[in-house]
């Protein structure tokens, strides 16, 4: 069986963590902070860990991921 292949641009955007989860950047923080409250731009500092139904389909984008 020749290899799968990994999703280039998944494997950009998602990062696995040690216990299986998917972990990703916060989403709505590249342009329009002015309209954006204070609130929302203070939660979405750092990265966030996916749900268990879009886990789901990142990780058949990257079946190599440990």
């Amino acid at each position: 069986m020749p290899k799968m292949k990994t999703k280039s641009g998944a494997k950009k955007r998602f990062s696995m963590t040690a216990s299986g989860r998917v972990k990703a950047g916060q989403a709505g923080k590249r342009h329009g902070m002015i309209k954006r409250s204070r609130k929302f731009i203070r939660n979405a500092r750092g990265t966030t860990l996916l749900c268990p139904a879009d886990e789901k389909i990142v990780k058949k984008y990257m079946p190599y991921a440990r």
